[in-house]
């Protein structure tokens, strides 16, 4: 491996000085996939290549501390349904795909605006009237609600008569039949557990578009945060295939109804990726989802929904059983990942962490609470008190659609002004680390940093909640050293010698640009382990 000198450039090391503000050089040396020298050192020492960033902007490798790589690739292979205006165009794409591909059986899409229709609700007719023969299922950018056709409720045996289960809900209309719209897990698994297994070609396209998206926005790490049992092998075959550019932690997914008899197969799917040694892959973190979200009314909450006020929404662990679950995936050492929307669910979530705590025992064990969407006042200090990792998805954290239409006239103006309280919770002392949960929004940490800065839609509307914006440096803290803190990486995260070449070129300082624009600036170059990814 060539020894790589980048010099002339803004180096934004990550590492804070006693006065408190972060080290500042100008050359980084790499050799051997590590960090050789810095600076005057790195200037001095020969190199094999030198390139000349042009007083471009070097920092630590971005983290995203919980992304769905598989899901997100996916995307791509089947009816383009995101980013489209009303329903009527989305059964239409539906339409064209389908005749353009006579022999699928299921007609499937990723990603549609679930804004779109009166209380996200969407009628199975509107499909029926352009695929009436074939089942169609289509999943929402939230990832919790599904739109299927008249097709596919019959497939799943969802009728008048239905049963509602326990984990989710089968919408009805007035007179008691399924709408087409299926909220979380326990109303729409039963369906996907219908669909065709996706071909593993389908599956190595999806990690290959998924690694060239994060190489191309600077990403070195990431939290694949939701990974079934059939992914597990789908990871370290594209790995051994040489289509993962990044380091990537697998979070196993916790059933609420079967994690007992789960507890073997994470232990086995651990040491699996163990004994495929690819520095690249971990599989050492426990997924567990304790709500669904707001906007479908499924989020756990203390008090209940404005527009439905006999419901505190749909939490998929009872308070003992989360307790138990994450007691014992802890005793074998594995990390706990909540999502967590509501603060009801916040609270559930803590509590079962500070459980695992009192029943094992100290150990270094870095739980994570990924979303931290809504919090009450009472459980912001218990983040720091029991060393629990605030995982934000900033890019969240502004008034658009989903607020609007959603979320406000569901939590009322008081919760809704309460959401996302990055600087609250970064000024307890609770550690915290940033995300995308791409593909529900964009991977791009830049246009995460824009959005955690201003909090704002427009450069001349309004900052959410102002004061929770935090700096630029805060911010590339949290998608550098905080995601390494996330992943128990001490050799990560910031720019010294010896740690690991994991870089990311900008073209230009984000500390000196118009906030507003930080989402428009260029990356010119992602190395992973000191090989360039990206240029």
């Amino acid at each position: 491996m060539a020894t790589v000198r980048i010099q002339n450039a803004t180096v934004w090391t990550g590492m804070r000085l006693p006065g408190g503000d972060i080290s500042v050089t100008d050359a980084v040396l790499i050799d051997e996939g590590s960090i050789l020298a810095i600076g005057a050192t790195a200037k001095r020492l020969p190199a094999d290549v030198v390139i000349d960033a042009a007083g471009g902007f070097i920092c630590y490798g971005f983290g995203d501390g919980h992304v769905h790589p598989v899901f997100g690739g996916l995307e791509q292979q089947f009816a383009p349904v995101r980013d489209l205006a009303s329903a009527d165009e989305i059964a239409l794409a539906v339409g064209e795909w389908a005749t353009a591909h006579p022999d699928a059986e299921w007609i499937r899409g990723e990603g549609f605006d679930h804004t779109l229709a009166p209380d996200g609700v969407f009628l199975a007719a509107w499909l029926d009237a352009v695929v009436p023969d074939r089942p169609v299922v289509l999943r929402a950018t939230d990832y919790h609600t599904v739109w299927v056709n008249s097709e596919a409720l019959r497939r799943a045996g969802y009728t008048r008569d239905l049963v509602q289960p326990h984990d989710g809900e089968i919408v009805l209309d007035a007179a008691g039949e399924p709408t087409g719209t299926l909220r979380e897990w326990g109303a729409w698994r039963p369906v996907y557990a219908l669909l065709p297994p996706v071909e593993l070609e389908t599956r190595m396209s999806a990690i290959a578009h998924a690694n060239e998206c994060f190489a191309s926005a600077g990403l070195t790490w990431v939290q694949d945060a939701w990974v079934e049992a059939t992914d597990v092998n789908t990871w370290i075959e594209a790995d051994r295939r040489g289509l993962v550019t990044c380091k990537v932690a697998m979070a196993l997914w916790a059933d609420s109804n079967n994690w007992r008899q789960q507890i073997e197969e994470f232990v086995a799917a651990r040491a699996r990726v163990e004994e495929a040694g690819s520095p690249r892959l971990v599989a050492n973190t426990i997924k567990f989802f304790a709500d669904g979200v707001i906007e479908s009314a499924t989020g756990a909450l203390l008090e209940p929904y404005c527009d439905c006020p006999h419901s505190k929404g749909l939490p998929n662990w009872q308070p003992d059983e989360l307790n138990s679950a994450v007691a014992a995936i802890d005793a074998l050492g594995f990390q706990t990942h909540i999502h967590a929307i509501g603060d009801g669910a916040a609270r559930m979530a803590l509590d079962a962490i500070e459980h695992a705590s009192l029943v094992n025992g100290a150990r270094d064990r870095r739980p994570v609470i990924a979303h931290t969407q809504l919090v009450d006042e009472a459980d912001i200090g218990r983040f720091a008190e029991l060393g629990v990792i605030a995982n934000f998805e900033p890019y969240w954290a502004k008034f658009d659609s989903w607020q609007s239409e959603l979320t406000e006239p569901r939590l009322g103006k008081e919760r809704t002004n309460r959401q996302f309280l990055i600087g609250t919770i970064l000024r307890s002392g609770a550690p915290i680390s940033f995300g995308s949960d791409w593909p529900v929004t964009t991977y791009s940490p830049l246009a995460g940093i824009q959005v955690a800065v201003t909090r704002k839609m427009t450069a001349t509307g309004p900052s959410w909640m102002p004061e929770e914006c935090v700096s630029v440096e805060e911010a590339l803290l949290a998608y550098t050293s905080g995601v390494a803190f996330q992943a128990g990486d001490d050799g990560a995260g910031v720019i010294r010698p010896g740690a690991r070449a994991d870089l990311v070129w900008l073209e230009t300082d984000p500390r000196s640009v118009d906030p507003m624009e930080i989402e428009n600036i260029s990356v010119l170059g992602t190395w992973a382990h000191g090989q360039r990814v990206w240029q």
